[in-house]
């Protein structure tokens, strides 16, 4: 039985990669890939009669980002599974995930042998996350009583001080050396870990955490 799958990753190198990867696995069928999310939710939206079982796709994207395109997928077409891979290991962004029931989470790092094991696990309709990923999630899990400060990451603590600023998105990118839809992403997991649903509630953290007056 072959699986129908769609991938989504603005890497080329890497999408092209995964393109390779499962080319030699009869069972795996890459059904579309792009380099946007936007373009994988077209896709479903368009296609929807479409057999698909598998969404892979990276969290920072430009337009739609994973976490976006994970939340549409799971709201539109709930059977389809998700698989998110990504160079962040950050367990806000973890979170948001595991509460908007994605399937799996594993780190580019991981060698092609793990890939198609995650891959072939998440089918098979259970749930996989990376080693990394689990512990650093149990972690944080067994320490919801620590200060804010110890869960926020050096860098988030740089893009909040940054928005309580009332910098733009745009200017954060710039001034830290990141794309602008890396940002974005740091802006939803700054509202997941902190619990907060805008910029006043951003705003009052970083106060609290004397990164803003």
């Amino acid at each position: 039985m072959k699986h129908n799958i769609l991938l989504a990753d603005d890497h080329k190198l890497f999408l092209e990669g995964l393109l390779r990867l499962f080319a030699k696995e009869e069972d795996l069928h890459v059904l579309y890939f792009a380099y946007n999310g936007k373009y994988i939710i077209q896709y479903l939206d368009s296609h929807p009669d479409e057999a698909v079982d598998l969404v892979i796709t990276d969290i920072s994207m430009p337009d739609v980002d994973g976490i976006t395109l994970n939340n549409h997928v799971k709201k539109v077409r709930p059977a389809i599974k998700t698989l998110v891979v990504s160079m962040h290991t950050d367990t806000g962004m973890v979170d948001t995930l595991v509460q908007n029931d994605v399937d799996g989470y594993l780190s580019k790092n991981a060698d092609s042998e793990e890939f198609l094991r995650a891959v072939r696990t998440i089918l098979g309709g259970q749930k996989y996350f990376s080693e990394l990923v689990k512990q650093a999630y149990i972690d944080r899990v067994f320490n919801k009583e620590k200060d804010t400060a110890e869960v926020l990451t050096a860098r988030e603590k740089e893009v909040l001080a940054l928005i309580a600023q009332e910098y733009t998105t745009q200017e954060i990118a710039d001034r830290l050396f990141l794309s602008k839809h890396t940002v974005e992403t740091y802006r939803k997991t700054l509202l997941s870990k902190l619990k907060v649903r805008n910029l006043a509630g951003l705003t009052k953290h970083a106060v609290k955490l004397g990164l803003a007056e």
